[in-house]
C-alpha cells in the first residue's frame, strides 16, 4: 500500500481558513445567501488563494456553501420545502435516538443531561446572548443522540446540523416565551429518560424538533414581510 492510498492530512492554512469560515457561518455572522469572495477571504486572513480554494471545496462538500457559475460561492440557504424536510428528518432521527436513550441510559448519563439543563436554566431569563442557550440546547440534543445511538444516529444528526446551521437571524432562543417552553420540554425529556419511558421520550424529541422547524419558518417569513 502506498501513501497515495491514504488521504493527506489537511494543510495548516487550509484548515485555518476552513474553520474560520465554518465558525462564521455556524454563528450566523455570515447570512444564508451571502456571497463569499476568495480574494477577500485570502486578504483578510493573510493567506494565498490556494488554501482558500481548498477550504471552499471542503465547505461545499459538507453543504455549508454552494457555488454557481453566475454568482460564485455563497453561504447555502434552504428554501421552504428544504427547511421543512430537514426538520422532519431531524425530528424522526432525534426522536428515535431519545427512545433508544431511555433504554440504554445510565445514572451518569442522566446526571450529565440534568447538568446541561441546569446550566441553561441558570442563563434564563438573563441578559446572555440567545446564542449561549442555543449552544446548550445543541449540547443537550447531541448528548441524547450519543446515549441512544452513538455510532449510527448521532453522527448523522451531527452531519445535518453542520450542513444546515441555524442563523442567528432566525434563531428562536431570543423569544423568552418560546425558550421557556423548550426548557420545559427538555426537562420532561430527561424525566422520561430517567424512568425508562421510551415512547414519551421519542414523542417529545420528535414533536419538539419538528415544531421548532415550523416556528423557524414562520419567523423567517415574518422577517421577509416586515
Amino acid at each position: 500500500m502506498t501513501s497515495a492510498d491514504h488521504p493527506k492530512p489537511p494543510q495548516g492554512k487550509t484548515q485555518y481558513v476552513y474553520e474560520w469560515l465554518r465558525e462564521r457561518i455556524m454563528s450566523g455572522a455570515m447570512s444564508p445567501g451571502e456571497p463569499i469572495r476568495q480574494n477577500t477571504v485570502a486578504k483578510q486572513l493573510g493567506v494565498s488563494a490556494s488554501p482558500v480554494r481548498e477550504a471552499f471545496r471542503r465547505l461545499e462538500t459538507v453543504g455549508l456553501i454552494s457555488h454557481t457559475d453566475n454568482l460564485g460561492a455563497a453561504v447555502s440557504e434552504l428554501n421552504e420545502d428544504d427547511l421543512q424536510e430537514v426538520y422532519l428528518l431531524r425530528g424522526v432521527m432525534e426522536g428515535l435516538a431519545a427512545k433508544l436513550a431511555a433504554e440504554k441510559r445510565t445514572d451518569d448519563d442522566v446526571t450529565r443531561l440534568r447538568e446541561i439543563l441546569a446550566r441553561a436554566e441558570a442563563k434564563f431569563p438573563g441578559d446572555d446572548e440567545p446564542g449561549e442557550l442555543a449552544k446548550l440546547s445543541r449540547e443537550f440534543h447531541d448528548e441524547i443522540a450519543r446515549i441512544g445511538s452513538p455510532d449510527v444516529i448521532a453522527p448523522r444528526v451531527q452531519q445535518l446540523w453542520w450542513a444546515y446551521p441555524v442563523p442567528q437571524s432566525t434563531s428562536l432562543w431570543g423569544d423568552r416565551d418560546w425558550a421557556r417552553g423548550i426548557l420545559t420540554v427538555h426537562k420532561e425529556m430527561v424525566d422520561a429518560l430517567e424512568r425508562g419511558d421510551g415512547e414519551t421520550a421519542e414523542r417529545l424529541g420528535r414533536d419538539h424538533v419538528q415544531a421548532s422547524g415550523r416556528d423557524r419558518l414562520d419567523t423567517a417569513e415574518r422577517q421577509q414581510t416586515s
